[in-house]
């Protein structure tokens, strides 16, 4: 299961042979970017090891955190022990942090994920490993924590992930960079996000916790600073680029002479070198990449494209566009056409139509399409503008929920549902129910039959939707219920060939002209992300001279409710009239178990559908501030291939 997801290459900075100082020349942190994670993760594998192994006296001191973001790492480092290339049985590890109170058998512990993910995979000896103790008394916390900033300080070297919010530990904005070992009480936003460890219960969700601080983190020799996916990104550009700031703790090593930060190309997205690269030095100029300079071009001096001058281009140091690719009225021709060529009300294709300037050919029609929808909502959430069209143009459009989307119903929820039926004489059923709800235990697998009753919600609500605008949910609405997923609790199982296999089955059924996936990179091992990746690898493992048609297959890539495509990327722009968002919105509404709750962390409080709305009308607007047609609204896609 090899298969990752990245963005196509569409040009940007030309490093090679680039001086590392003109590279860096915005950053305070010097920040190494990687196509992904995994290969990140090998080099910062390849630093613990190469450390470890030429260390001459006493105990090699590793500093280390636990989360999502060190998972591909801790992986890295069991398989090489297991292969001989490293021991740590002379290697001292120091765990940053603990919740409070917190017991090490309880599942959502640091202690617990920390020996799940690695300690209980190598040669450490058990007196060689310190993680903060979540059950000693209160009254003896603070000579504890005294006791505690002793063993963290010195390190030998300390390799941490990074918060949304700048967060090192549970250091929270606010910490300053005289912060030792401590207890800290964790705000309302914080617990919010942690609550994903507490089956998405905050009244479960400890708010204290202990932490090692910023000066201890600064002892340190050596710090390896780390951040995936593009949730991470504000945080990286704050880190990275940003002034010293208490609102953004990680901040504060900037003043570590010897620290390295890596993140992969979607954390590193708000980084000058990514957003402007023509600041940093010499680029590769192709056609999008023009238009991506262009884009910024207006949006830096607040004009529509045709109206750019000579002056702007030098002035905000474009001068090496027109350099290479032509005169300044050539290029705003170019790109104006090249944008509003993107817009189509017919995303499925026009038939009997020039098709030569359009982002999909007029044949065949009508196409077959299949819609990947990582979670039974995502598809009207994400594209269902596009979704309503191509079903009202004619095409013959299949939905594949690849995930029952079980953990995210709520149990009163549930209760509700199963009232109604009580209501009818089946006041039993209630009763079942309510006791299984009542043995749920805080970072266990909830219990199978009540994740049956939770996917079957999810299910009816699904067909709801798609019945809303006319789809068959008999014929065209396919729930994969891919095995990952079905942990029983926010952690998942790994991708296996099993659920590759099951959206190969479908695609082979199917034959698809078209296919549309979840495009969102905010996580590496997000449930969009994995969905994409498996289903990207199971037309990959489609041998092409036994499926010819898949020649002619093309891949669309949507986002989800919270980011949008840049247009510098954007390969189709479907326009959605006021009527059209309406009949949006009422298809989202169809997914009651999702209304009203927000059930997942994040400091956004608004319901999915004010988030898409917002999303698709503030791409209209860009695209009116560009000088084209104003729009209700547009939902914008990227043709990977």
């Amino acid at each position: 299961m090899n298969k990752h997801f990245t963005l196509p290459y569409e040009g940007g900075l030309i490093q090679d042979n680039l001086p590392a100082g003109i590279l860096h020349s915005y950053e305070k942190i010097w920040t190494k970017v990687f196509d992904e994670s995994r290969p990140a993760s090998y080099e910062i594998a390849d630093l613990i090891v190469n450390s470890i192994n030429s260390h001459k006296d006493g105990l090699f001191r590793l500093g280390v955190t636990t989360g999502s973001t060190p998972i591909s790492l801790y992986n890295e480092l069991a398989r090489r022990c297991a292969a001989g290339l490293v021991s740590f049985k002379k290697v001292e590890i120091v765990s940053i942090d603990e919740y409070y109170p917190s017991s090490k058998d309880e599942l959502q512990s640091r202690n617990h994920k920390l020996h799940d993910a690695l300690i209980d995979k190598v040669d450490i000896l058990h007196e060689n490993v310190h993680i903060p103790d979540g059950t000693v008394a209160q009254e003896d916390l603070t000579e504890y924590c005294r006791q505690y900033d002793a063993i963290a300080t010195g390190l030998d070297l300390l390799v941490i992930g990074v918060g949304e919010r700048g967060q090192v530990g549970f250091n929270e904005a606010g910490s300053n960079d005289k912060t030792r070992t401590r207890v800290v009480r964790l705000p309302y936003a914080s617990r919010k996000r942690q609550a994903d460890n507490f089956n998405n219960d905050i009244s479960v969700t400890p708010d204290k916790a202990i932490t090692i601080g910023i000066s201890t983190m600064l002892s340190a020799k050596k710090i390896v600073l780390m951040a995936w996916g593009e949730g991470k990104a504000a945080a990286v550009k704050a880190i990275a680029e940003g002034d010293i700031d208490s609102s953004c703790p990680a901040s504060y090593l900037q003043r570590h002479d010897h620290i390295s930060f890596y993140v992969d190309e979607a954390a590193a997205s708000l980084l000058t070198r990514s957003v402007a690269p023509w600041l940093v030095g010499p680029c590769d100029w192709t056609p999008k990449f023009v238009r991506k300079a262009v884009v910024w071009l207006c949006q830096t001096v607040h004009k529509p494209i045709l109206k750019l001058t000579e002056k702007d281009y030098l002035d905000n140091n474009l001068g090496e566009l027109l350099e290479k690719v032509g005169s300044f009225d050539s290029i705003n021709i170019k790109v104006f056409n090249d944008l509003q060529h993107t817009i189509t009300g017919w995303p499925g294709g026009k038939p009997n139509a020039d098709d030569s300037t359009r982002p999909v050919s007029a044949t065949p029609f009508p196409k077959t399409v299949l819609i990947f929808s990582p979670h039974p909502d995502d598809d009207v959430i994400s594209m269902g503008g596009t979704f309503i069209r191509l079903a009202t143009q004619g095409h013959d459009v299949h939905v594949a929920y690849e995930t029952s989307g079980n953990v995210a119903v709520n149990d009163d929820f549930v209760l509700q549902m199963i009232d109604c039926s009580a209501q009818l004489d089946y006041a039993q059923k209630f009763d079942e129910v309510k006791a299984l709800v009542d043995s749920k235990v805080p970072g266990e697998p909830e219990p199978r039959a009540l994740l049956n009753i939770k996917g079957a919600i999810r299910r009816s609500e699904a067909r709801g939707a798609v019945r809303s605008f006319g789809l068959n949910d008999n014929t065209n609405v396919h729930f994969l219920n891919l095995p990952f997923y079905e942990s029983g609790g926010i952690k998942k199982n790994p991708r296996t060939q099993a659920d590759v296999d099951i959206i190969k089955d479908l695609i082979l059924k199917l034959k698809p002209h078209m296919i549309f996936m979840a495009g969102d990179l905010a996580d590496p091992h997000g449930t969009h992300r994995v969905c994409t990746e498996a289903a990207l690898e199971a037309l990959e493992q489609l041998d092409v001279k036994e499926n010819p048609w898949i020649a002619d297959t093309h891949v669309w890539m949507y986002r989800g409710a919270w980011m949008e495509w840049e247009l510098g990327r954007v390969d189709m722009a479907v326009p959605l009239s006021p009527d059209e968002v309406v009949k949006k919105r009422h298809a989202i509404f169809r997914h009651i178990s999702q209304k009203d709750i927000v059930p997942f962390p994040g400091e956004d409080s608004r319901e999915f559908w004010q988030r898409a709305e917002e999303r698709t009308q503030n791409t209209a607007r860009l695209y009116d501030e560009l000088g084209m047609a104003e729009y209700q609204a547009i939902e914008v896609f990227l043709k990977l291939y």
